[in-house]
């Protein structure tokens, strides 16, 4: 265990099944607890916003939505420079690194949160900071895609992302748990609304320790790394990690990669943002600013001189393939769906639900508090927890079907619950009793987050089989880094919505990207003259 792999060949019958499945599996297993911790503390911020309001914090709705929107942005920006880690530093050395670095920034958001005075600014560098586990995800699917035979890419794929996305729901019911219990010390606050776990409502004037959002993570995170360094591998063949050196020097060129995609990230947030939340006040376009985001971090990374610069000038190639596009936009719809509603949802019960939208003076108001309204932590969890059970099994489905007739089928229905899901959010939000209208929008909410995690599974048995194996990893990752900004997009957009008092407008503009993406997963892969024939 540890040793470093040589001729690696999981298509070899005999080699998989003398000594490659259970070192894959070995792999596998160590893996999916690693990437279901880096979920976990990048999206955390959805239920530590909500808590924080419950509490009292000082700080207005939609400073609170832009921290989990800049936790969005980082992640799906150091996803970029994730993608490559594996040729360039081993997936062995890559795993261990990037799973102890998230004790940074779950350790500051612990002590951050000990205290309601802590400025905005502190936990917008810690939201920025917990990016580096939305990163995570890119490296991991790439490792894990050089260890498995294509026949079996749906399967494992399938549960290392599914059982990885599990990072969000369980994150959604410890977070909420641990906040109830003094069991890393600190002094309690007091509730000033209802707040809720898994199990029930907890009324104001309940105490609870915040603080334990952030510290519960370490009792995972120690252990995890330390699996990662004795029970993983490097892949040392030609097609995966050839040129690599002593750990030492793998770290540091890990963490140079991620600094650039650092910069970038803390540069577009500082375009967006208003100067009240620490930007430019330029306030310039998500829309234009994304791309250049992308486009520097890319251009960036190239630059770096020496091997690394040429193994990057190697993997690059995948932009010059046009199914590379057409898997980007599709994932996006996919994954990125399933991880900007993760983000959001919580917060979004909170705001249109549990509070009234009553009309003060002809204007309508909305920051009387619902009494009825249900508790957002009670029930966040569900959307998450469906979506990431059901990946494998859509992995699985499209072994069998082909993975593009499965994601047709999942893209229509994810269109007709962003319709429904927008009926009756403007209903509620222009309503005196918005819980009224609650079961419905769950409902189609589940329904959505299930089509995405089907779709998760589906458009990578997709990449799997249309790129050959030593584009599959790169590709896999980076398709992964651009779907990943549906973690910035969706909360900054209904958060926006939400500020404009038309929320439905957010899912509109969805389902209408749904549709796009309809179009061009026909014309690739099931009209009669497809590039590939329903991969």
């Amino acid at each position: 265990m540890g040793q470093d792999l040589r001729n690696w060949d999981p298509e070899d019958k005999t080699f998989w099944d003398s000594k490659g499945k259970s070192i894959a599996n070995r792999n596998l297993w160590i893996s999916i607890p690693s990437l279901l911790c880096g979920f976990a503390v990048w999206l955390y911020w959805g239920i530590i916003t909500v808590q924080m309001l419950n509490l009292g914090f000082p700080f207005d709705k939609s400073e609170l939505f832009t921290l989990a929107s800049i936790a969005g942005l980082t992640g799906a920006t150091l996803r970029i420079p994730s993608t490559f880690f594996i040729r360039i530093a081993g997936g062995r050395n890559t795993i261990f690194f990037t799973t102890a670095l998230l004790m940074i920034p779950a350790i500051g958001t612990g002590f951050a949160l000990t205290d309601p005075d802590t400025p905005l600014w502190q936990f917008q560098i810690l939201a920025f900071l917990s990016g580096i586990g939305g990163g995570n995800f890119a490296s991991s699917m790439s490792n894990i895609s050089f260890f498995f035979p294509k026949r079996m890419q749906g399967y494992s794929l399938g549960m290392n992302a599914g059982l990885g996305n599990f990072g969000v729901t369980t994150m959604q019911i410890l977070v909420p748990l641990a906040m109830t219990m003094g069991i890393f010390g600190g002094e309690a606050m007091i509730l000033q609304n209802t707040s809720g776990t898994l199990i029930g409502k907890i009324p104001a004037g309940s105490e609870t320790y915040i603080q334990n959002a952030g510290f519960i993570w370490l009792v995972f995170l120690v252990p995890l790394a330390f699996l990662g360094w004795f029970g993983m591998n490097n892949i040392r063949d030609e097609h995966v990690s050839p040129d690599i050196g002593n750990p030492i020097s793998t770290f540091a060129i890990i963490t140079f990669m991620l600094i650039i995609g650092l910069v970038t990230a803390a540069a577009g947030l500082w375009l967006m943002l208003p100067t009240d939340v620490g930007g430019s006040g330029f306030n310039v376009s998500k829309w234009l600013v994304l791309p250049v985001v992308i486009a520097a971090t890319v251009l960036l990374l190239k630059m770096i001189p020496g091997q690394v610069g040429q193994n990057l000038t190697r993997q690059y190639r995948i932009f010059g393939n046009k199914h590379t596009w057409a898997m980007t936009i599709i994932y996006t719809m996919t994954f990125g769906s399933f991880i900007g509603y993760s983000a959001a949802f919580a917060l979004a019960i909170k705001v249109i639900f549990g509070f009234q939208h009553i009309v003060v003076d002809g204007v309508l108001t909305h920051d009387t508090v619902n009494p009825n309204g249900p508790s957002a932590l009670m029930f966040a969890w569900m959307g998450p927890f469906i979506g990431a059970l059901i990946r494998p099994l859509g992995g699985m489905i499209s072994d069998k079907m082909g993975g593009a007739k499965v994601t047709q089928i999942i893209s229509v229905v994810m269109v007709a619950s962003a319709l429904g899901v927008a009926y009756f959010m403007q209903q509620a939000y222009a309503s005196a009793t918005p819980e009224d209208y609650f079961i419905p929008f769950l409902i189609l909410f589940l329904i959505l987050f299930t089509a995405t995690g089907i779709g998760n599974g589906s458009t990578f048995r997709t990449i799997a089989v249309v790129f050959d194996k030593e584009q599959a990893g790169p590709v896999l990752g980076w398709t992964s880094a651009v779907a990943a900004y549906g973690a910035f997009i969706i909360p900054k957009v209904l958060g926006e919505q939400i500020k404009l008092a038309t929320p439905e407008l957010a899912l509109y503009g969805f389902a209408a990207f749904y549709m796009l993406c309809i179009i061009i997963n026909w014309w690739f892969y099931l009209r009669k003259n497809a590039y590939v024939q329903n991969p």
